[in-house]
């Protein structure tokens, strides 16, 4: 099989994993509201924390966070070949933000992201992560830990990989993580955002 062929089936993969919404099959399964018509609208876990609780929040961050890793590792298995490697966890990332099963209304793309860059780079995903929790702690604004951390990221990949492919692929992810927050950037200049425990 040719690169090219490779690199175009590991991205219908990544994407196809990635439009599986987690957190509207958590909240079937335990037949909650569809998250995205209650409280913010966003199928992600906190809105799911909001409307169900801590373990379909919790079930809803590991799946988001699994289909972003493992089509990931599943193509690093299979090949060394980084252009398939880093667009792979790309689709994936783009499947859980535009979800083909789902009306293409999918979430913001944290939890898929930083399972993306564990894929990519233990080392990079552990600082990633630990920023996000060093910024949470001091502030309590989950959303700008998450923007501070993925602005961080492209640089912690590089770092840790020296793979201009893969802190160029993280760089796109980042910038459309921050066009979805878009409407928590505006809530955070307007000093509108809650904080974590309200």
């Amino acid at each position: 099989m040719s690169s090219i062929a490779l690199t175009i089936g590991f991205a219908v993969f990544g994407y196809l994993l990635g439009s599986v919404s987690t957190a509207v099959v958590v909240c079937r399964a335990l037949r909650l509201p569809d998250p995205r018509g209650e409280g913010s609208g966003n199928p992600g876990a906190t809105n799911v924390l909001r409307i169900g609780g801590r373990l379909p929040a919790a079930l809803t961050l590991v799946g988001d966070f699994l289909k972003g890793t493992l089509p990931v590792l599943i193509a690093r298995a299979v090949t060394d070949d980084m252009a398939a490697i880093a667009v792979v966890g790309l689709a994936a990332f783009a499947g859980h933000l535009y979800p083909l099963f789902f009306g293409f209304r999918g979430g913001k793309g944290v939890a898929t992201g930083l399972g993306v860059l564990l894929g990519w780079s233990w080392m990079a995903a552990a600082l990633t992560g630990g920023s996000w929790l060093l910024v949470a702690m001091l502030t309590r604004l989950s959303s700008f830990s998450a923007l501070m951390a993925f602005l961080l990221a492209p640089s912690f990949l590089w770092w840790t990989t020296h793979s201009a492919v893969l802190a160029g692929t993280m760089a796109i992810m980042t910038l459309v993580l921050y066009w979805r927050h878009r409407s928590n950037i505006a809530n955070l200049v307007a000093g509108k955002e809650k904080k974590i425990g309200l």
